[in-house]
């Protein structure tokens, strides 16, 4: 038996997804003050409700329900992350989130489902540079302050002031399009 699963439930496609999917996230989110093992990463997006079984675009919200529900899921990775001795803000656990879901599903071949488009992008320092120095959507005074503020600490409010900027800047595209002002592949 291989860590992540139940004798029940033999090893397959939806396991791998998760293991990459949590690996990436893990790995993406884990930022100085608040480092964590991929492991650890893991264990939080499972017990927040993001495990193997957690693999079709129907399990998502759809499109007018996401921010509500991104909002509850962020509160249970908070929380199970408190649980473990980790401080993590709505920052880390968003991004900790969004990475997952962008590897299951916007990567996963399901990027023009309704309700993929209206997940939300990963936020990072690199993508909020780009998108100030371009003066996308015009907003660069208030792309630069959120990079001051730093994605990594992040409050509720201010993670959701950033989405809606975000919808506002490309307000017929999916969200993750956005991600086409994001350096950090290269």
């Amino acid at each position: 038996m291989t860590p992540g699963h139940s004798r029940a439930e033999p090893f397959g496609i939806a396991h791998l997804q998760h293991r990459f999917a949590a690996w990436a996230a893990s790995r993406a989110a884990s930022v100085n003050g608040c480092r964590f093992k991929v492991e650890l990463g893991r264990e939080i997006l499972e017990q927040s409700g993001f495990g193997a079984a957690f693999n079709s675009p129907s399990q998502l919200p759809e499109p007018h329900r996401v921010d509500a529900e991104h909002r509850r899921w962020r509160s249970r990775v908070v929380n199970a992350a408190a649980a473990r001795g980790l401080n993590f803000t709505h920052g880390v656990a968003a991004k900790l989130l969004n990475v997952y879901l962008k590897s299951r599903f916007v990567c996963g071949g399901c990027h023009s489902n309704p309700r993929v488009k209206a997940l939300h992008p990963p936020i990072d320092d690199v993508l909020l540079k780009t998108l100030a120095d371009l003066d996308v959507g015009g907003q660069a005074p208030q792309w630069r302050q959120a990079r001051r503020i730093r994605w990594s600490k992040f409050n509720s409010e201010q993670y959701e002031q950033l989405i809606n900027r975000i919808r506002t800047a490309i307000p017929t595209q999916p969200l993750w399009m956005i991600e086409e002002h994001w350096k950090g592949h290269q």
